[in-house]
């Protein structure tokens, strides 16, 4: 069924189709939906299904039709845009409530074990979820919030990946649920926040508190990647805060990140927080306790640097 909504792309373009394969290093990807029915407690839970059933039919939907509208590119499409292009772009993203935009190339080693993409660039998006739903986790109205987020945005990939097709350009849009990818560290790469102990990237506008996809595509793109010298002093503040892995109902997060035997840090027990992240459709509280989500990100960060003056 989850290989049917969101199939690998080899399975959707023609035999011989040039693709960029993972790394070797590369970890298997998991739907959210699959990884919590296999490790978490959705049967006692069923019937809270329906509260976020509406949204998540739709994220289904275009998790289903997302790799599949890879055919419909341009035969012979355009690999340059003017910067009026992008800026047309990021309109048209906002107008669909993405929150921000960045771009970079994609490293094999973000590409799934068992998944593989088109193209090499990537243009990842980002939307905000509903500051006062989340604050509420965890509860199915934070969870219907995360559940609403994915299908939004969803729908903004799929969106604007036609916007490009229709301009001559080449777009694999990219679901947030069922991606090829991991989107966080893409995200990271692009300049658009940096990843906290609780794997979350931290933007400055959102905090943890935003879901994140990327349409892949060989058009050259304005990378943004010089953007993430902002946040490089993160992990050394999370390092002193600690605030989520005290208040994980799961004590599903590391107090250090553990390092896998090929080298990959792994920042929380997938298994433990799917248990947690069954019972409300999505949990949240790493989100809503965490200082960036509750605090203004310039004051904290003039606050870290204060300190750690003092400290050196």
């Amino acid at each position: 069924m989850i290989s049917w909504i969101a199939p690998d792309i080899r399975d959707i373009v023609p035999e011989n189709t040039p693709v960029i394969e993972p790394s070797p290093r590369s970890p298997v990807g998991y739907m959210v939906p699959e990884f919590v029915a296999i490790h978490g407690s959705p049967g006692i839970h069923i019937l809270k299904i329906l509260a976020v059933l509406p949204h998540f039919l739709k994220t289904a939907f275009y998790a289903w039709r997302c790799p599949r509208s890879v055919r419909r590119n341009p035969s012979n499409a355009a690999r340059s845009a003017d910067p009026e292009f992008f800026k047309e772009l990021e309109e048209c993203a906002k107008k669909l409530g993405v929150s921000a935009v960045g771009y970079t190339e994609v490293p094999r080693e973000h590409i799934f074990r068992n998944r593989a993409i088109l193209f090499k660039n990537a243009i990842v998006l980002t939307m905000e979820m509903d500051k006062e739903k989340i604050k509420t986790a965890p509860s199915i109205t934070a969870g219907r919030e995360v559940w609403r987020t994915y299908a939004e945005l969803s729908r903004a990939s799929y969106k604007l990946a036609e916007f490009m097709r229709k301009r001559g350009y080449n777009a694999q849009p990219d679901p947030p649920v069922g991606g090829n990818t991991n989107f966080s560290l893409l995200a990271q790469k692009a300049g658009l926040g940096y990843i906290g102990k609780h794997g979350l990237l931290i933007s400055e506008k959102a905090g943890p508190s935003q879901r994140i996809t990327a349409i892949y595509t060989d058009l050259e793109l304005p990378y943004t990647d010089s953007n993430i010298e902002q946040y490089s002093w993160i992990p050394k503040f999370c390092d002193i805060c600690n605030k989520c892995v005290r208040t994980c109902p799961a004590k599903a997060i590391y107090l250090k990140p553990k390092v896998l035997p090929d080298g990959r840090e792994q920042h929380i027990d997938p298994v433990k927080c799917a248990k947690v992240f069954s019972r409300t459709l999505g949990c949240g509280v790493c989100i809503k306790e965490c200082v960036f989500f509750n605090g203004d990100f310039e004051r904290i960060k003039a606050a870290y640097e204060r300190l750690s003056k003092k400290v050196g």
